[in-house]
């Protein structure tokens, strides 16, 4: 654990190993890629095979942005929640903003099959649209229940009744469209198109920005909304805010990568186990680093050496965000908020 001013170090270490990363990610994979290409790529003056242009250009590279945003986004959303609702567990998509993309993702891909509508950007569109129904009823309920045990009880439920439409859904569809979207709910990073990562980078990047000016207010509700009113704090504008941020950066992930599991969960523990901190304002930009250095790591493990097959995304986070819970929860308190 890091304490004191020795945070400082633990950035440089988070920018070095995202760097380090980001390379190894940019050779490693069913075909490698030599460093002295990679340097010659960069430095835009060198000769590399057509081969390797391509593979870095039109995969790698947009994969390895992905998830980068993809990473920061969860981690932040994830930490957001915990903070606002004072519970360990919670995650982004608690509030049941994973349900309503899963929701519009399957009305395209069961409801038209996999042709037509769902080339492009038809079934991202109804992910998105399906995330973005679900905040506008969680903010409606945000300004009239004042309880935010009650908000996190309701948002269960959300989940859990599209959860069950989903079902149905599954049970009544063709075994292509079931398969579909199936893998759909596996995760992947190296789905994303060039023109998608435009979409998915000018949505991230403002909504990550956006969370910043939520510092003051995290670090008054992690004291208690009682207490934070005491503060001056005004308790519905920041839910507001964390409830919008919140959806806009899971429900747009889930829309272009599929839900991706234990991101938001683990990641801003290890963040602040690390750090032996809880103060948002060195613990948020630090969780947008681990973040990203978690899901780069993830993005790694998931390509088989030696073959064309890449592991589902969802797998690997699961794989390293279960051990954090059950480390969690055998540990049997709320380190994280004292």
């Amino acid at each position: 654990m890091i304490k004191g001013r020795g945070h400082s170090v633990y950035f440089v270490i988070l920018g070095f190993l995202i760097i380090f990363l980001t390379v190894l990610d940019l050779t490693f994979g069913s075909v490698k890629i030599p460093l002295s290409d990679l340097l010659n790529f960069l430095s835009a003056n060198g000769q590399i095979p057509e081969e390797h242009l391509i593979i870095l250009k039109s995969f790698r590279i947009p994969r390895i942005v992905t998830a980068l945003l993809a990473g920061a986004s969860l981690s932040v959303c994830g930490l957001q929640m915990q903070t606002l609702f004072r519970n360990p567990l919670a995650g982004p998509y608690i509030l049941g903003i994973s349900s309503g993309a899963s929701f519009g993702a399957a009305l395209v891909i069961i409801g038209f099959g996999t042709t037509g509508i769902l080339s492009g950007f038809g079934m991202t569109f109804a992910a998105w649209i399906g995330a973005g129904m679900v905040m506008l009823l969680l903010l409606f309920v945000s300004v009239r229940i004042k309880q935010i045990t009650t908000i996190l009880i309701l948002g269960i439920m959300f989940s859990s009744g599209l959860s069950a439409i989903i079902n149905i859904m599954q049970y009544f569809s063709e075994a292509s469209e079931l398969k579909s979207f199936v893998i759909w709910t596996m995760g992947s990073l190296g789905s994303v198109t060039g023109s998608q990562l435009m979409i998915l980078s000018v949505v991230l990047v403002p909504g990550l920005i956006a969370t910043l000016f939520s510092m003051k207010s995290l670090n008054g509700l992690m004291l208690g909304e009682s207490y934070a009113t005491t503060m001056g704090l005004r308790i519905i504008r920041a839910r507001t805010l964390i409830f919008i941020t919140t959806s806009i950066l899971a429900g747009t992930v889930t829309a272009f990568c599929g839900p991706i599991g234990f991101i938001g969960i683990a990641v801003p523990h290890i963040t602040r186990f690390i750090f032996g901190k809880s103060d948002h304002r060195i613990l948020l930009p630090a969780t947008i680093l681990t973040g990203m250095v978690i899901m780069l790591a993830s993005d790694i493990l998931s390509q088989l050496p030696g073959s064309d097959g890449i592991l589902p995304i969802n797998a690997v986070t699961s794989l390293i965000g279960i051990p954090v819970v059950i480390w969690i929860v055998l540990r049997g308190r709320k380190t994280a908020f004292t």
